[in-house]
Formats: C-alpha cells, structure tokens, sequence
C-alpha cells in the first residue's frame, strides 16, 4: 500500500519490484475434473443483479468530471476551515432530480406532503457555478448534496474493488418485483435517495425499498451548531451521515447476508464499517486537513474534527452536559491516560462498532507518525519536538499531503478487504484476518509495517481472530485449500466481460459461471472444503450461489492483480436456547484466479458446534441478536428493517443516533 522508503530497502528498479510481488502460479498438484453432482445448488438472485447496475462509461467526446459543490462536514464547520468545498464526481448525463445511472432523487417531501421542483446540473446557470450554492434553506441543494457525496463514495470503492458495485436490492433480470423496477427487465437498478423523507431525526438505508431515507426535524438552538431556537438540522445536509447511510447500501451489494444478525458483530460492523468510510472521507478535502494539520501538527489523535462524525448533529440533539459530535474515531490521546474500551459482544451494536473503528484509526495514526517522522526530525534539526507557535509552512504542507494520501490508502484497504470476508455471520477478528491477507496481496514485502500496526491496534482491544495459534501475520492470512481445486471453465480465458474485466457482461454469461462453479461446490469430492453438509431437506437446505463477480487491483509497485470473487452460502435450520424454530447460515468466499486456480475458501462451516451455540445464544429471548429478526411461518427468520430496528424509538429519542 505505501511507497517504498529508500532508507528503508534495497535498490529494486520498479520493474523488477512489479515482478516480483506477483502472485504465486498454479499449484503444482493437478486436480482432475469434478465427478458427478452429487446434491442440487441453487443460484440467488445476486448473481445476475450486477449486469442491471451500469455506472455510465464516458465516450471520448464527454467531459471528466462533474464539479458541485458540497459542504465537506455539515453546515456548522467554519467557511475558512473548509466548510464548503467543489467535488468532481464522476461525469455522467443527467436528468432533472438528478437522476443518473446509479441514483435517483426523489423529491417528495414525506414529513409535509408536498413535492419540490427538481434540481437541474445541466441548467447553464448551474453548470458554470458548478452546482448551486450550498445552503441549509435550498432543498435543490439538499438533492445535489446527497447525489455528489454518493457519487464521490462509490467512486472510491470501485477504484478499491476494480468493478461496478452492485446493489444488494432488487430481483434478478426478468424476475420482476424489484424497487424501482417498471415490467421491463433490462431496466437499470437505481439506488433511490430521499433527502426529505421524514420528520425524524434519523436516517437509514432499507433494503426492501432499496433506498436511503434522511430525516429532518426541530433541533434546540446552539450558536456553534448555526442553530437558532426551533431551527431545523437535515441529515441530508451531513456528510458523514450520507457516506455512513450509503455505504450500508454498498455493502449489502457486497455481502448480502450481513444483514443477517446472527450474533452481535454483523450489525456492529456494518455500523463501523460505515464510519470508517465516513471519516476516511474527511481527509479528501484539502481545506479540511490543512486547518487541522495547522492546530494538531503531526499529532492526529488529537485532530477532532478529523476524527468526528455529524457534529451539527451530535451538537444539537444528543443530551447530557457539554457538546460533542454524534461518534468519534478517538478513544486514545498521546498520555494513553484513559484505558481503551475493550471488545465486548454485550456491547450495543454502535459502542462495538466503535471499538473496530478506534482500532483501526489508531493503526493509521500509528503508520502517520511512522511515515512522517523523518520530516518532523529535518524541521527540528534532529531533536523531533515542534516549538510552539505555527508550524512552518513547508512541513504543513507535507503532513497534510500524507494524511491525505494515507487516509485514501487505509480507506482503499478496508473496503478492498470486504472480498476476503466470509460471506456470513462476519466476527472482528474475521475482519482483521481480510485486512491482513487484503494488504500481503498487494504489498508482500509491507515496509512500512501497515500490518503489524492493525494487529497492534487490533489485540490492544481484545479483537483477536478465532481458531489461529498466533498473531503472526502468516498465521492470520487466509490459506489456500488444503488440497487443489482447479476450475478450468473460469480461466479468464474462458469468460466474457463488457469492455473490460471489472464490468459484467450479460446475465446469461454470469449465470454460465456460477454454473461452473456449481458443479465444484457439488462434487463430493469438494463440498465439505466449502463449509457445506449435504443438504438432507430437513435441517441443512441446498447451498446457494448468491455472486460471482471480478476484481482487478493495482499495487503501489504497479502490479494488476485480477481474480473472481463468489459466495456460496448454506441454511441450517436450528432452535435456539427457548426452543424456538431460527436459521444458521455457513459457506465460504471462494477467490479463484485467472488460470482458473481456487486461491482462497474463506470459510464459515455451516457444521461448526462453536458458532451453532453462539447463534442460539444470540437469538434466544435475552440474545444480543434477537431485536433484528421476527417470527415468520412459527420460525425466526431475518427482519430486513435491521437499520431501522438499530435502536428502539424510546432509544433513538433518548439517543438520536444514524443507523
């Protein structure tokens, strides 16, 4: 991920470090060709949903960006501390609303009843001021706001990712029944954005109406917050809220079945996982990092509005004595006088969230001191200790230039870890084992050490993985199977992909590849190494292939990595601690390279008596869990009104807190 320190390595021309971090080849062991299915293997909907998201591809003519202006925050940060800033999003045609490729704003206004004009970019009196002016009493700009930060956000991930991002909502191509679906089935997913949705103060993303709901209600008056008494705070104003609430939409494309809370770190880390993008964000905007460089320096633990989520909000609505923002990334300062808060599966789905985040942000103020320390030394003649007063200019500019570029890499590496995640019932420690594996992919050499720094931060708070002897970073990267799959019908040879390999071709050629990988899955030769038990119509239903899809990656040496990325899945029909019908669901991510190889089985095993008695903990009447699922047909079964049901409405009076 980093560049290379020269006092660090060896002289290594670029070319030779390209070649040499490439991936190994085929295992030496051949295996032969898959024997006769054995059991059925359904393909979900997911598979083919990624050929209905189409991001537009500019022709040669178009223009490359888009700028609108956005606030950075929210309306409360001072002007001269960035407050606003112009943001290229990706170009594309646009219809009023805006309504593009990917989202569609709606402008009803739920909370009143009525319906707003809809805002035009391609107005010419809005195109040459590039968007319209940001101001909370605009609700054109409301819809602006929330289009240009998805926008920016999903920019960040496919470069992560290297491929569209699908939704996790809709049915597949002709299936019809899908949100924002007319009876034609060629007709494009759109995530829906309602910037007016409600007179609440909450916003969440639903996957049943695959669309992002922001609230808007009374806020007490604050002079720091620009609140007058009975003014109005928008989440669809907030930038860490809309970041937060949409990267819930990105990963229920990447991983549906997080949604499934089968013990208490699925919802957390979906909650931190959007923090993390939300704060990560921050540091793509030069006036932002530049004013907290400039009262901070080179000690980021103590740059708050860096590390603050929704302060306007936080600020005008959370109770209790002093002002603070809604969450922060900060639970450590330099004296390390206050203990850090410890991994606790008791925790409520935000505060352990919030456990995963400080780990994380820890790591990457760690890898900050690290990188910049030789500068700080040359600036203070060896002695490392800045006099007071302002930092000289020079020395701003570098540390804010690192912070920047660091933040994007950290940023990149999280959400390019979700491919190395089981696909279910996802623990911290799980995650800390993709980060992990994510980053060796890349750089295998890691002179900058980014990886010790997250298992440093990682173990100081308890998150550690399970089943793994040690904390080395060989013993917490995934491992390949233990004997050799060979899948020859996806050798990228064999595959056809829509002008390059990030995009998916038709839904006819990804369901060819799902059934190529079917039949692996299926031979019984193989199903056990997935985490599959041999569906018996009664307790263990057949595994599902929910996607299948391609990643590309570049590394900081120059190297482009390609691999096909699924999930197969598995239910178990179980009882949980009172007796009650519920479900357990097992299976692995399967990482097959472009020779056709099976690189990785990232396992949940549907079999596993450790994880059958965490779910029926979980579930039973006092479990963590049980608040996120319903009773469907005498047995439990997931409530896609997760975000929603994130807190109680008493909670959410008390608290007010995004989901």
């Amino acid at each position: 991920m980093s560049q290379r320190p020269a006092d660090l390595t060896a002289n290594v021309p670029d070319a030779t470090s390209q070649v040499a971090q490439e991936r190994d080849g085929a295992p030496s062991s051949v295996a032969t060709q898959p024997a006769a299915t054995a059991f059925a293997c359904d393909v979900g909907p997911g598979v083919t949903r990624a050929a209905r998201v189409r991001p537009y591809h500019r022709h040669g003519s178009d223009p490359l960006y888009r700028p609108l202006r956005i606030y950075t925050l929210d309306p409360a940060q001072p002007r001269l501390e960035g407050a606003l800033a112009v943001v290229n999003v990706p170009y594309e045609p646009v219809e009023p609303g805006p309504v593009g490729a990917l989202f569609e704003v709606d402008n009803h206004d739920l909370g009143r009843h009525v319906r707003y004009a809809r805002v035009d970019l391609d107005a010419p009196n809005v195109l040459i001021a590039s968007g319209r002016d940001p101001s909370p009493s605009d609700v054109q700009f409301h819809q602006q706001m929330v289009y240009a930060v998805c926008s920016s956000v999903y920019a960040a991930f496919r470069g992560a990712l290297g491929r569209d991002v699908a939704w996790g909502f809709g049915a597949a191509p002709g299936q019809g029944n899908a949100p924002n679906d007319p009876d034609d089935p060629a007709y494009p997913l759109r995530l829906r954005l309602v910037p007016h949705a409600m007179r609440e103060r909450n916003a969440f993303y639903s996957p049943a109406t695959g669309a992002i709901h922001f609230g808007y209600d009374r806020a007490k008056g604050d002079e720091e917050a620009k609140n007058p008494p009975g003014g109005y705070v928008f989440t669809c104003l907030s930038h860490d809220i809309i970041a937060h609430e949409f990267s819930h939409a990105l990963l229920h494309g990447l991983r549906e079945q997080f949604l499934f809370a089968t013990q208490p770190d699925v919802p957390a880390f979906h909650e931190a996982f959007g923090d993390l993008v939300a704060i990560f964000q921050h540091f793509a905007y030069e006036d932002v990092v530049a004013t907290a460089i400039a009262k901070c320096g080179p000690h980021l633990d103590q740059a708050g509005v860096l590390a603050e989520l929704a302060r306007q909000f936080g600020y005008t609505t959370l109770s209790g004595p002093g002002r603070k923002a809604l969450r922060t990334a900060i639970d450590i300062q330099s004296s390390d006088a206050l203990p850090l808060q410890q991994y606790d599966k008791g925790l409520e789905s935000h505060e352990l969230g919030s456990v995963l985040v400080s780990a994380v942000f820890e790591a990457f103020v760690t890898l900050f001191r690290r990188k910049t320390a030789r500068y700080v030394r040359l600036a203070t003649n060896g002695s490392g200790v800045l006099p007071t007063g302002a930092i000289p200019h020079e020395l701003h500019k570098i540390l804010a230039g690192e912070a920047s570029q660091l933040a994007s890499q950290i940023l990149c590496l999280c959400v390019r870890a979700i491919d190395y995640c089981p696909p279910v019932d996802l623990e911290f420690g799980d995650y800390l084992r993709a980060l992990i594996t994510a980053d060796a992919e890349l750089v295998a050499d890691d002179p900058w050490a980014y990886r010790e720094a997250l298992v440093d931060a990682f173990g100081r708070r308890g998150i550690f993985p399970a089943d793994v002897g040690n904390l080395a970073e060989d013993s917490l990267r995934w491992r390949p199977p233990w004997r050799p799959i060979e899948i020859p019908a996806l050798q990228f040879a064999n595959l056809r992909f829509s002008g390059d390999p990030a995009r998916a071709a038709r839904p006819e050629d990804l369901l060819e590849q799902a059934d190529a990988l079917r039949q692996v899955v299926t031979d019984p030769r193989y199903f056990a190494a997935f985490g599959l038990a041999v569906p018996d119509g009664r307790e263990f239903k057949n595994p599902c292939i929910n996607s299948i899809r391609t990643a590309r990656r570049v590394g900081p040496d120059g190297q482009v990595l390609f691999d096909l990325v699924a999930e197969v899945t598995q239910e178990r029909r179980i009882t949980t601690s009172d007796g009650s019908p519920a479900v357990l669901y097992g299976g692995s991510t399967v990482i097959v390279d472009p020779e056709g190889w099976v690189r990785y089985l990232i396992v949940k095993n549907v079999r596993n008596p450790r994880r059958l008695e965490e779910c029926q903990a979980a579930l039973g009447p006092k479990g963590s869990a049980r608040q996120f699922w319903i009773e469907e047909e005498g047995r439990l079964v997931p409530n896609k009104k997760i975000f929603e049901l994130m807190h109680s409405p008493t909670e959410r009076a008390a608290k007010s807190t995004i989901t």
